[in-house]
Parts: C-alpha cells; sequence; structure tokens
C-alpha cells in the first residue's frame, strides 16, 4: 500500500505596486465586457491550496485559507476601473498575511 499525500498546488501572484503602496491586490472578481457583467474570479474560484506573492527577489507563500481570512479581517475592499480589464478584489498588507 502506497500512502498518498493530498497535492498541494500554488497560485503564483506579482503585484508590481506592492513596494510603493505597501499593498498587495488579492482579485475577487473580474468585468466581462462579452457577458455586460462582474463573474468570480482569481481567489474566488481558485483550487490552489497555496498562493506564493512574488516581492522583488523574494517569494512568500501563504495558505490559501489564510489570504481569504487576512482579506476578511484586514482588507479593504477596492475597484480598479482599467479599460482593458477592470477587477474588485481586496488590498491587504503583506504584514497583515503575518499576523496570527
Amino acid at each position: 500500500h502506497f500512502l498518498t499525500a493530498p497535492i498541494e498546488t500554488v497560485e503564483v501572484k506579482r503585484d508590481r505596486r506592492w513596494k510603493e503602496t505597501g499593498n498587495l491586490f488579492i482579485e475577487t472578481e473580474c468585468w466581462s465586457d462579452a457577458l455586460c457583467q462582474w463573474y468570480l474570479s482569481g481567489i474566488s474560484v481558485t483550487k490552489a491550496s497555496h498562493w506564493a506573492f512574488v516581492l522583488e527577489d523574494s517569494v512568500v507563500v501563504v495558505p490559501t485559507d489564510k489570504v481569504k481570512k487576512t482579506m476578511a479581517v484586514h482588507g479593504h475592499r477596492v475597484e480598479m476601473n482599467r479599460p482593458e480589464y477592470s477587477t474588485k478584489g481586496f488590498l491587504i498588507t503583506v504584514k497583515d498575511l503575518f499576523r496570527p
């Protein structure tokens, strides 16, 4: 008999403005021009067990459940309206990810 461990998966994210703002953007919804409506995306639909944030020359890996908890407790809801890709989500700080 073989022991099988649960499959761990990682979704990798990069926020190019995190150093300037101190925040990470966690996407939850995206606008579809074709459907003319918002649909769930990002962390709302991920199947990944962990999220990895690329921060300059470092990577922070956090369980997805911890990212969701951090969003719920410390997140600030935002909407980013860009012509090419509008999204909704939350801003959290890297420091918030390490709070108990």
